[in-house]
């Protein structure tokens, strides 16, 4: 019997060795991604651009965005995550170029549409090229922790360090050479990730039939083709729709009902993401260790399904005491990561055109960004934000209810087996 050799530190947390720089190259290209998120509004509104202006153009961006998330999918099934990520990371420098040296100092908004809306396609296709990589990489076992791994360094660059780096330049460089100090960081970020990594998966064609035609009516038909992706999905949709809700309804709802300021309103908020980031490592490894099914119902679906009712209930009933508030805003960022196995789950469910299960799993989430604002809207007027927060708890009860049916082909056939007496060999010898 021989001994295995000792495995790497980079092994143990969880991470394939292959994608290591990937990871790093991730974490500098979101945090230069973020760099903007604090202040790129305020900014263009001082060189006089109008509010409404500036809401349209980070709409087009989101539209972008969401565009280029499913689309990572679709095209890592065509051409490889690889060369998706080389794709993303050139339409980010080159349209951030011309932002930065035509749009702003001529103040041309059509070009700032052109340049900035357009951006919105680069971070999806790097980041969710990435993803596709990790997908096809990392071993079962420790695909929840991989993925976590993921979460960490996208949300820990976006908004958290980049916003951080942004507080710590502009004093001292100023707003405009802050936007080239975050083409910097990406273009770092990207060529660590794309030149240091040397994992043959990320260059993998698609087997021969699988035409661009295909791939792409692929990606949506896999909703229904395979109903459990299209309930990944649709979980998906509910895990974060709460939060782009409240980001229109709690800031006054806090600030003008509850009695905080905004300061410590943005405290809150900080702290509800802070602790959202290293709880997405956490569940990433609760979900490789208790099972990733059992992972998102329990402490995704029925966790946020409580968080959210605290999160209005504790501030309602104390008043602005700020220690409580603060208790609350953790749980509520801890449980929305309590889905992060999702992203490993999901595309275990459609091995064989993985880049489709996850292009249908990033529509999902690109359907958040509107979903929660749309309930809002829609019930804020008849019901106040009492209704909306109960509206919003609901969904999670019953993404509580779905996660119980993205079960894996194996566990399924372990069920069957220990359903049959004449089969308990089997059942013995299936994966759990």
């Amino acid at each position: 019997m021989t001994n295995s050799p000792p495995r790497s530190l980079i092994t143990r947390l969880g991470i394939p060795p292959t994608l290591a720089w990937g990871y790093l190259g991730l974490l500098l290209f979101m945090i230069g991604d973020g760099v903007e998120s604090g202040y790129l509004s305020p900014y263009l509104i001082d060189r006089g651009v109008s509010e409404s202006r500036v809401a349209l153009l980070f709409t087009v961006y989101g539209i972008a965005a969401g565009l280029a998330a499913w689309l990572s999918g679709v095209l890592s099934d065509l051409w490889g995550p690889r060369r998706v990520m080389w794709t993303g990371l050139a339409i980010w420098a080159v349209f951030q170029l011309l932002f930065l040296t035509a749009a702003i100092p001529l103040a041309g908004y059509p070009l700032m549409m052109i340049s900035y809306g357009l951006r919105g396609l680069g971070y999806p296709l790097f980041a969710y090229g990435f993803l596709v990589w990790i997908a096809g990489v990392a071993p079962r076992a420790r695909l929840g922790t991989a993925m976590g791994w993921f979460w960490f360094a996208f949300t820990g660059g976006l908004p958290t360090l980049g916003s951080l780096v942004a507080s710590g330049l502009i004093p001292r460089i100023g707003s405009y050479a802050t936007l080239w100090a975050a083409l910097a960081l990406v273009a770092a970020g990207g060529l660590i990730a794309l030149l240091l990594v040397r994992d043959d998966h990320g260059g993998r064609r698609p087997r021969a039939g699988d035409g661009p035609l295909a791939t792409l009516v692929g990606s949506v038909t896999v909703l229904w083709r395979n109903p459990r992706v299209g309930v990944g999905s649709l979980v998906r949709v509910i895990n974060t729709a709460s939060q782009f809700g409240f980001f229109v309804i709690m800031p006054i709802h806090f600030t003008r009902t509850v009695g905080f300021s905004l300061t410590q309103w943005l405290h809150l908020l900080s702290a509800m993401f802070a602790t959202n980031i290293f709880a997405n490592l956490l569940f990433g490894v609760v979900g490789d260790r208790l099972g990733w099914r059992r992972t998102i119902a329990w402490f995704g679906g029925a966790g946020c399904t409580v968080s959210t009712l605290l999160l209005f209930y504790v501030p309602h009933v104390a008043g602005p005491n700020f220690p409580l508030a603060l208790l609350v805003a953790a749980f509520y960022g801890a449980t929305l990561a309590g889905y992060v196995p999702l992203s490993a789950l999901v595309p275990t469910l459609e091995p064989k055109h993985q880049g489709q299960a996850l292009a249908a799993l990033n529509l999902g989430a690109g359907a958040s960004t509107f979903v929660g604002p749309a309930v809002v809207a829609v019930f804020v007027g008849p019901l106040g934000v009492e209704g909306v927060i109960w509206i919003f708890a609901g969904m999670y009860a019953v993404s509580f209810l779905l996660a119980h049916f993205l079960q894996l082909p194996d566990e399924a056939g372990t069920a069957r087996a220990a359903a049959d007496p004449g089969s308990a060999t089997a059942a013995a010898s299936a994966p759990a």
